[in-house]
């Protein structure tokens, strides 16, 4: 009964729609409604990143100076294991996509539009 009464206490907690939140296409003729699949899309919602058979909890976020780009921890898990490494998110101002850098790999990725969900 105390328990319930603390939780009334406080508000329920919402997570906002990151910078980077969308659906995006893994290559030009990638089907967007198959998220996580060869072929398919990638997504990020809420600070977690979903890809091919591994999702990444994206943490500890800091902004590029000057940049519409942001360097965060990722923390991921897929096929058995665990790991985790840097990457930087940054907008494609001149499309409607993102560029994603890991050590060694940067990735550029197309928006999925909302027809193609």
């Amino acid at each position: 009964m105390m328990i319930t009464a603390l939780f009334g206490l406080f508000p329920p907690v919402t997570v906002a729609a990151g910078p980077y939140d969308g659906v995006y296409k893994q290559t030009a003729n990638a089907e967007c409604a198959l998220v996580g699949a060869d072929g398919g899309s990638l997504r990020i919602d809420e600070g977690i990143f979903y890809g091919v058979e591994v999702q990444c909890r994206m943490t500890n976020p800091v902004d590029i100076n000057d940049m519409d780009a942001t360097i965060y921890t990722m923390e991921c898990s897929g096929e058995g294991q665990t790991w985790t490494e840097r990457a930087i998110m940054m907008a494609d101002k001149a499309q409607t996509g993102i560029y994603m850098i890991w050590d060694g790999y940067a990735f550029r990725y197309d928006r999925c539009e909302e027809g193609e969900l």
